[in-house]
């Protein structure tokens, strides 16, 4: 395989998570004794361009299928979140009724419904059939399709340029990702502005979060890398934030590179912090396994204990990340008895691979468990002020490492 961004052969593992199903391929009850599909799930690391990348074994067609699972409006924290950033947005770039934002993945329309309801005219674009269902009933236009450099031209012929073009944890789902920054450019007006937010490959190395890798994520990136692929594709970053969303994100700022403002401070210094946290040698990458590995079998030993000891472990939060840890540690229904989730498209069903039985919130309250395992860590917070009623339980997290709490 060659890298998708500069094509230099890949030569270095950057960690070897074994077999896995698609993460968010969840399991109907009907179908538990029938087998699933599973994939190498393998990164590497480009020492050309440093582009961090799964190996290439299964199609975009099969990960976002039209029963995928991920509805953004589960979070509280994360509408918050859109909430604030649109009504930042809005002021930033002066938007109104003649402007137009294009959501590139917009899944059940947890951040555009702020711009409807701001009468902003703005277009969805998102594969999922699912989530695309539940934005058009907020009154949401939605196209339901992958975003190309092709279907941006196609936007473009029908008048639909943009103003502001938005990409929230989309940047790593693209298996093309230097067709997919090409649209973005073309798509935009000559005045407007792109921005994305994706989790920051910095975070990912600092504080072990091996279980964001799985295969809907084609590419793990730092601010470099990205600043680079934009720059082949005419577009300018100019400035970015550091987010503490999904375990720590950059949010960055873009333009087309003839009109772009001059680089931001901030953009200075989170490029020399990447360039001093070694994210061009690597050293840095090939050492990381081992941190995978040690957070594997702590947790396996952990678990296993406390089945020994009589005591009840459930998990919270049936997220792909959880899916990830997981499968990887070998976890299975006897060690963790169920997994309870919020998300009602994600109730009844099993995880895949793990075959974990997954129930509502309520089966938590039913079974009073000694121990709660949260897998999205990165709500962590969010999780144990909602379950809060679970009287003398722990909780407890595996990433950056166990932790009981």
């Amino acid at each position: 395989m060659n890298c998708r961004n500069c094509n230099q052969p890949l030569q270095h593992i950057f960690v070897d998570l074994g077999h896995a199903p698609p993460s968010n391929a969840y399991i109907e009850p009907e179908l538990a004794d029938c087998p699933e599909a599973t994939f190498p799930l393998q990164v590497y690391v480009c020492e050309h361009c440093w582009l961090v990348q799964t190996k290439d074994y299964v199609q975009a067609e099969e990960l976002f299928s039209a029963s995928y699972a991920y509805f953004s409006s589960v979070s509280s924290g994360w509408l918050k979140h859109a909430r604030e950033y649109a009504e930042m947005i809005i002021n930033r770039q002066n938007l109104g009724k003649d402007s137009l934002v294009i959501e590139i993945a917009s899944n059940d329309g947890y951040l555009l419904k702020n711009f409807v309801a701001a009468d902003i005219p703005c277009l969805g674009i998102e594969p999922t059939t699912e989530t695309a269902q539940a934005a058009m009933a907020l009154n949401i236009p939605v196209l339901s399709e992958f975003f190309t450099s092709q279907l941006a031209t196609e936007l473009v012929a029908n008048n639909q340029q943009a103003d502001l073009v938005i990409g929230n944890n989309v940047l790593a789902h693209v298996p093309d990702i230097k067709d997919f920054v090409i649209g973005l450019q073309r798509v935009l007006k000559p005045s407007g502005m792109v921005t994305m937010e994706f989790p920051h490959l910095l975070q990912l190395l600092r504080n072990n979060q091996f279980d964001t890798i799985y295969h809907e994520h084609f590419s793990y990136v730092s601010l470099s890398v990205v600043t680079q692929i934009f720059n082949d594709a005419g577009l300018s970053i100019f400035d970015v934030e550091e987010l503490p969303t999904h375990g720590g994100s950059l949010r960055i700022y873009a333009a087309l590179s003839d009109t772009s403002p001059l680089a931001s401070k901030a953009m200075k210094r989170v490029l020399q912090t990447e360039m001093d946290s070694g994210l061009q040698k690597l050293s840095t990458y090939l050492g990381f396994q081992d941190k995978v590995d040690e957070i594997k079998e702590s947790l396996l030993k952990f678990l296993t204990e406390q089945k020994q000891q009589g005591k009840t472990v459930l998990g919270y939060g049936a997220a792909a990340k959880g899916n990830t840890l997981l499968n990887y540690a070998g976890v299975t229904p006897d060690i963790l008895l169920a997994v309870c989730d919020a998300a009602p498209s994600k109730q009844g069903k099993l995880m895949p691979g793990s075959r974990i039985p997954i129930y509502s919130p309520d089966y938590l309250l039913e079974n009073r468990p000694d121990y709660v395992l949260i897998l999205p860590w990165n709500i962590k917070d969010e999780v144990k002020q909602q379950l809060q009623h679970l009287d003398g339980a722990i909780f407890i997290t595996a990433i950056p490492c166990l932790t009981l709490d």
